[in-house]
């Protein structure tokens, strides 16, 4: 999760490359970072000062793309990974401090399956 660590140029810049180099500011002037990506949806993007509905649609989406989140399917596989797992994870990482930089979404698995 690489993405974490970005920066909010990073962002902006990421941002760009979707094909919206015009909502740059909206995300550097808001101090977007990578852990600030977490959060954005379709709630939050008006907020940035984005508000067509379309482009809030795409970016979302691809923000869920970047965190690994799908749309959960209506029959899911008791095999599949708990959504609500890497949420946790997800809100947990995007805090700041040594112990959360060094969390990996393996050893978070690991302390939980220990409670």
């Amino acid at each position: 999760m690489e993405f974490l660590l970005w920066s909010c140029e990073d962002v902006a810049s990421w941002i760009a490359s979707l094909g919206f180099p015009y909502y740059r500011e909206c995300f550097t002037e808001n101090l977007v970072n990578g852990r600030k990506l977490i959060y954005v949806n379709c709630v939050y993007l008006p907020r940035l000062g984005i508000t067509n509905f379309k482009d809030m649609q795409v970016i979302s989406a691809h923000v869920r793309k970047l965190l690994g989140i799908t749309n959960t399917p209506r029959k899911r596989s008791i095999a599949d990974p708990s959504q609500e797992m890497l949420a946790l994870f997800l809100e947990i990482k995007s805090r700041t401090g040594a112990w959360v930089d060094g969390l990996t979404y393996q050893q978070f698995q690991k302390d939980v399956g220990r409670l």
